[in-house]
């Protein structure tokens, strides 16, 4: 799966000022609802944030994190990105304050085709390369050609199939409750 399959400009924050993970998700339900316009999408969003955060810290060590979470079945599959002016405390596995952020977010009914591309999304975010350029970046234009740069240079692409095993809706929930 590739980044600017779910990113889009609108959902590109770039140089944010915020000073806690809470913060994080307040912003992102933000975006999310201001893209898809859902009925309590903002609280909604936060919420499943939340909620997900609490089973396991959604930080990947480097200064990234990758939270997830559910959306209701009828929105649509999207990613926020948020590059900090100022790395916060999010309580990473690895002590390092976060200033990447890439949110994942989708729709309970797709958790299934989604969650096998969510490991490969999370090895390429910890890329040196990429984080460095992110960082760098001085506008959200530029961090979404980085992202499509990156996808065009980026071998193992695959796209969600409607097929799922048991064991994936299983796993989908955990990683998206």
């Amino acid at each position: 799966m590739k980044f600017t399959e779910l990113l889009t400009p609108e959902s590109i924050r770039q140089g944010m000022i915020l000073s806690s993970k809470k913060r994080v998700f307040e912003l992102i339900a933000h975006i999310v609802d201001e893209k898809l316009q859902l009925e309590n999408g903002e609280q909604c969003c936060f919420e499943c944030l939340f909620s997900r955060e609490k089973l396991g810290n959604s930080g990947l060590g480097g200064g990234v994190a990758m939270p997830k979470g559910r959306l209701p079945a009828e929105a649509q599959p999207i990613a926020v990105f948020i590059q900090l002016d100022s790395p916060i405390d999010y309580e990473a596995a690895d002590h390092r304050e976060v200033d990447l952020i890439f949110a994942v977010l989708i729709p309970e009914n797709m958790c299934a085709a989604y969650v096998q591309y969510l490991p490969k999304l999370a090895e390429n975010l910890t890329d040196k390369s990429l984080c460095k350029q992110l960082r760098a970046a001085k506008s959200a234009d530029e961090i979404l050609q980085i992202f499509f740069h990156y996808d065009q240079t980026d071998a193992n692409e695959a796209v969600p199939t409607e097929q799922s095993s048991e064991q994936d809706v299983t796993e989908s929930q955990r990683n998206f409750t």
